[in-house]
C-alpha cells in the first residue's frame, strides 16, 4: 500500500531522501510541472477544459480544426499554448540540477512548453512536441514561438509562402515513434520513476510508465488522484514545485 504524503516540507524531504538513494532517475511530468510558471494546465477547475471558448479546446486543439479553421486555429494558439512569459520554476530547475549531477538520465514530459530545457535539462522526450519548433510544410523552415506570437492571421513562410505548422501533436495526430522509443528505453531502465504534475488519463503517453522495471520505485506528486496512485510507492498531494524545494 502506498505511503501518502500531504504535508509539502515532508514530501520535498522523503523525495530527496529517495532521489539520493537512486542511481537512475526518470521523471515523467505533464501540464502540472508548469502551474507554478503561470501556464494553466487543462483538467484542474482553473484548467483550460472548464474555461468558455467558441469550440471546445479538444475541438481548436485537433488536426482537422488546424485545417479547416486555421486561423482561428492560430488566434487559440496564440492566446493560450504560447507562453513567452513564463519561467523554470523549482521542479524544472531541481530536475535540470539533479541531471547535471549524474542522478537524473532523462524527462519525460507532455509539456509543450520548452521549460525544461530553460532550465538546462539536456535529455528531454516532448511527447506532445513543443511550440518553440513551428515548422513549414512545405520547405521545412523553422520559426520560433516569438515569430509566431509576433504575427498575425494565418502564418506562412518568409522562405516559400508554405503554410506553417507547430510542431506539436494535435488530437487526431499520433506521436512521434522515435520520442516514444527514447521515452521506453529511459523508463524500463530506472531505479526510480517519479511521475508529476500529470491526471495520467492521456494515453498512450500515460501507459509508458507501465515499461518501468519491476523493482522500479515509483513515486506520484499530484495534487488530485490519479489511476497509478494504487501501484505507487509514494504518494504525493501536494504542488510539484514545494515537493521539489530541497
Amino acid at each position: 500500500m502506498a505511503t501518502t504524503i500531504t504535508d509539502p516540507q515532508q514530501a520535498a524531504t522523503w523525495l530527496e531522501e529517495l532521489v539520493n538513494g537512486a542511481h537512475n532517475v526518470v521523471f515523467f511530468g505533464g501540464a502540472g510541472v508548469s502551474t507554478a510558471s503561470g501556464i494553466p494546465d487543462f483538467r484542474s477547475v482553473d484548467g483550460l477544459y472548464h474555461q468558455r471558448f467558441a469550440y471546445p479546446p479538444e475541438t481548436m486543439l485537433s488536426h482537422s480544426f488546424y485545417v479547416s479553421h486555421t486561423e482561428e486555429f492560430y488566434d487559440f494558439y496564440r492566446a493560450k499554448m504560447i507562453a513567452l512569459d513564463a519561467k523554470p520554476n523549482q521542479a524544472h530547475l531541481k530536475l535540470a540540477e539533479l541531471e547535471a549531477q549524474g542522478k537524473v538520465s532523462a524527462v519525460v514530459t507532455q509539456n509543450i512548453d520548452g521549460l525544461h530545457q530553460d532550465a538546462g535539462s539536456q535529455r528531454v522526450y516532448e511527447l506532445h512536441g513543443s511550440v518553440r519548433r513551428n515548422i513549414c510544410r512545405r520547405c521545412g523552415h523553422v520559426y520560433s514561438a516569438e515569430w509566431v506570437a509576433a504575427s498575425t492571421g494565418v502564418p506562412n513562410c518568409e522562405e516559400c509562402g508554405g503554410p506553417i505548422k507547430p510542431d506539436v501533436v494535435l488530437y487526431e495526430e499520433g506521436l512521434d515513434q522515435a520520442t516514444i522509443n527514447g521515452a521506453v528505453r529511459a523508463i524500463s531502465h530506472a531505479d526510480l520513476l517519479i511521475v508529476g504534475g500529470t491526471s495520467l488519463v492521456v494515453y498512450p503517453a500515460a501507459g509508458l510508465i507501465d515499461y518501468r522495471p519491476a523493482d522500479c520505485t515509483l513515486v506520484v506528486i499530484n495534487r488530485d488522484p490519479t489511476p497509478a496512485d494504487a501501484r505507487a510507492d509514494v504518494v504525493m498531494n501536494v504542488d510539484i514545485a514545494k515537493a521539489f524545494a530541497w
